[in-house]
């Protein structure tokens, strides 16, 4: 029996398993990933391309979106869509996969990063050529003219790349259950706003910021898939850092 000189004794909550899936389930989400995104996008090219579908709703959507503009609403998001640019996000792409790999000294993820953002631009671009779909009119943009092609949204295409691909990299490895949920939710959620920012803003229609989403979750799942061949293993996912 302890007298009461004793000291207590204090159970230490342990902490929650890291989240390290088998490479077989990466492998599956990777494909999920890709092939729902690839059916996203190839519908709203269908759409835009025939004005059916989801297209039939963006002249109401983009009306609907320009007479609820409120001062307040638009000074946020035009900052939102000003730290989201493509070019922000190359950048910050960069820098984020540059310090990764001095402090991590690892390559591998950081390249999978940039790859990731590379991947992106280069489609962005690929695809406003090819489908060459005019941007709404200009009477309603927001902060100046943009004589770029609409479709799709290079905004929320490297955005919800970026944070996708980046809340992948950091808890695949060391996160815990909660910890992931949260990241992708906090992607998905940034991602959406972002998505807004361009239809609030005047520069898109619904379709373009929905069909870049569908690109976004095809190269997120072409990453994971590429992580996986990497690093995977019959049982935890990559070796410990």
């Amino acid at each position: 029996m302890l007298s009461a000189s004793s000291p207590r004794l204090s159970v230490r909550p342990r902490p929650a398993p890291a989240l390290r899936l088998p490479q077989r389930v990466l492998f599956l989400w990777a494909g999920a990933l890709f092939v729902a995104g690839d059916a996203v996008f190839w519908l709203m090219f269908a759409a835009v391309l025939s004005t059916s579908g989801l297209a039939t709703l963006d002249g109401a959507v983009h009306s609907f979106v320009v007479d609820s503009r409120s001062d307040p609403a638009t000074g946020f998001l035009a900052g939102v869509s000003a730290v989201t640019s493509p070019t922000v996000m190359s950048v910050a792409g960069g820098l984020v996969a540059v310090v990764w790999a001095a402090w991590k000294r690892e390559l591998w993820r950081p390249a999978i990063l940039m790859g990731a953002m590379v991947l992106s631009v280069v489609l962005a671009a690929v695809i406003k050529l090819e489908v060459s779909r005019s941007r709404p009119p200009s009477s309603d943009f927001l902060l100046g003219p943009d004589d770029a092609l609409s479709f799709p949204s290079g905004h929320t295409l490297g955005a919800a790349v970026f944070v996708s691909v980046l809340a992948y990299l950091l808890v695949s490895r060391s996160g815990t259950r909660t910890t992931a949920v949260l990241a992708y939710a906090g992607a998905a959620l940034l991602t959406l706003l972002v998505a807004y920012s361009r239809l609030y803003l005047g520069y898109h229609w619904l379709t373009d910021v929905v069909a870049s989403m569908g690109v976004a979750l095809g190269v997120f799942g072409l990453a994971v898939f590429v992580d996986a061949v990497r690093y995977g293993r019959a049982n935890p996912v990559g070796p410990p850092d």
